[in-house]
């Protein structure tokens, strides 16, 4: 639908008034003085004829200047006149492009959020007299900003105005598309009750067009988009249509919340639950955002020991948050949603300045394992951040091991192994988290300085009920010995999946059979009473930061 047929002209009547008024003006003036011309020309021409034939004297000097003074009226007022009506128009057509660009978004010459909503209610009062319903898509972009980080914003501009087009494309008759803000599009569409499956093909074909790769400077860009869909049950009392179209856009922008939440390019329809999830989901964002400067998150820790020898060699750090209003609050459910508002770097700062300073009362032989987000990994200066933490707190970095997920190495490459050779020059430990379950190559194995290789707790788990897993468990333990890598298993849950590893051969392990990761008070007291406490708080020694290799960091 064109904006035209979307929108309605709107502007103050005063304003129309005010503009006839002078028209009018104008136009009084000019015709007073052509009837004044009229009647003086009537007595005056003739006179002047017969003067010009010397038949009589000329006209009266007073009624000529009154002629010649209604000629310049006449003039003077239908110029103006010309004047008023080109004005006129020229403010016309300039509020009408104001309002254009009020109602219409800039780069794709959608309606904007503004403008969608009034359009939304025509279209709901409209569908209202007949047997059909109005239905809501929003839709939105997956990986829209790794495209702007990776190819720029002029690239990003192309993708959001291609996406455009290929949205109005879809759009059936009678429907309107909108660019609402960002990488966010909706869409409302008439449907017929009678056949609501024709929705869901709509929702899939838009997924599939804006899943086509969009060419831009001989490069391909992909991109994939979620949506979430919401329609009328009953036909909505007029006098609502526009709170229905607000409802109709909420629930539709819940529902696309919830497509992404279960592994976006897809599609969910809108439902009661969604909503009361949506706010459960709000609550925690809250708290997480309080919490952090109130110290509610806090390190627990889950022994590390040598499956061989049965000794305790170290701890991984794994954060908890204590929330005064959900209880002991597992990472599972608060980091995707710290790493989702944009606080996880300042949350996982927060938890490993306490890590450190709760792992220099250990026996210097005891390591520390710290996870680290792929969105940190990201940042081109988080080596340089955790370096700094190292020399605040003077733990020594040759006793700290950063555990990276299988998941980042294709990501960003590049920028990941520029932040691991890093922190490789600083003494500190990479170990590849989660192995098996992603898609890192030989390649990057033999390119990337890892120290370590973690194998993910899925396989380990069900070991003793899964002959599958073992032949993967060996495969791995094999590649690791094949790169000089060291393996640390996770999952060892019974004396039965600490049996086969052990037949492993030499390997460090983790899991509930050690029991369960413990707080920083209750860790000590298990280290003090296996003697293993620091005697006295070692200090890291002072040491420059180096300068990356740019052949490894390329």
């Amino acid at each position: 639908m064109k904006l035209t047929e979307a929108s309605q002209t709107t502007g103050p009547a005063d304003k129309n008034v005010g503009r006839a008024e002078h028209d009018v003006v104008a136009l009084g003036v000019a015709m007073a003085a052509l009837i004044l011309f009229v009647g003086t020309g009537g007595t005056v021409l003739p006179q002047i004829v017969r003067a010009w034939l010397g038949a009589g004297r000329g006209p009266d000097t007073l009624i000529t200047n009154a002629l010649l003074l209604n000629i310049a009226l006449i003039i003077f007022g239908w110029r103006r006149y010309v004047e008023l009506t080109k004005e006129v128009g020229e403010r016309r057509k300039a509020e009408e492009n104001a309002r254009l660009l009020a109602e219409t978004d800039a780069l794709t010459g959608l309606l904007n959020r503004r403008s969608f909503v009034p359009a939304s209610a025509r279209l709901v009062t409209e569908v209202c007299e007949t047997n059909q319903g109005a239905a809501v898509l929003m839709l939105d972009l997956d990986n829209f900003k790794q495209i702007n980080d990776l190819h720029g914003h002029k690239a990003g501009d192309l993708v959001l105005t291609e996406t455009a087009r290929r949205i109005e494309a879809f759009t059936p008759p009678g429907g309107v598309a909108a660019r609402l803000g960002g990488d966010e599009f909706a869409l409302v569409v008439p449907y017929d009750r009678r056949t609501p499956d024709k929705l869901d093909q709509l929702a899939v074909a838009l997924i599939e067009a804006a899943g086509k790769p969009v060419e831009i400077d001989s490069k391909s860009i992909h991109v994939s988009m979620s949506a979430g869909l919401a329609r009328t049950i009953e036909s909505p009392a007029p006098e609502t249509a526009e709170d229905c179209a607000q409802s109709l856009l909420h629930h539709a922008d819940i529902a696309m919340y919830h497509a992404k939440k279960r592994g976006r390019d897809g599609y969910a329809w809108f439902e009661p639950t969604m909503e009361s999830e949506l706010r459960f989901r709000n609550e925690l964002e809250t708290g997480i955002r309080a919490g952090i400067p109130k110290g509610e998150f806090v390190p627990f820790y889950e022994q590390q020991i040598d499956l061989a020898s049965g000794e305790l060699v170290g701890f991984e750090m794994l954060a908890r948050w204590n929330s005064p209003k959900f209880g002991l609050v597992s990472p599972e459910i608060f980091i995707p949603i710290a790493e989702d508002i944009g606080v996880i770097a300042e949350l996982s700062e927060f938890l490993i300045k306490q890590a450190l300073e709760d792992a220099k009362q250990w026996n210097p032989k005891l390591s520390l394992s710290i996870n680290i987000s792929p969105i940190q990994l990201r940042d081109p200066w988080f080596s340089q951040k955790l370096l700094r933490l190292l020399v605040e707190s003077g733990f020594p970095p040759h006793r700290l091991d950063i555990e990276i997920t299988e998941s980042c190495l294709h990501e960003n490459v590049g920028v990941v192994r520029s932040v691991v050779t890093s922190l490789k020059n600083q003494g500190i430990q990479i170990s590849l988290d989660d192995f098996g379950t992603g898609y890192s190559s030989l390649a990057q194995l033999r390119s990337l300085p890892f120290d370590r290789l973690k194998i993910d707790r899925s396989f380990v788990t069900e070991l003793a009920r899964d002959g599958a897993n073992i032949k993967i468990v060996e495969a791995i333990v094999s590649l690791g010995r094949g790169f000089d890598l060291p393996i640390t298993a996770e999952g060892i849950e019974n004396a039965e999946v600490l049996r086969i590893m052990k037949a492993m051969g030499q390997l460090k392990g983790q899991g509930y059979l050690y029991g369960r990761p413990e707080n920083a008070e209750m860790t000590l007291d298990r280290l003090a009473a296996a003697d293993l406490l620091a005697l006295e708080p070692e200090l890291a020694p002072a040491r420059p930061v180096r300068h990356t290799d740019k052949r490894a960091a390329g």
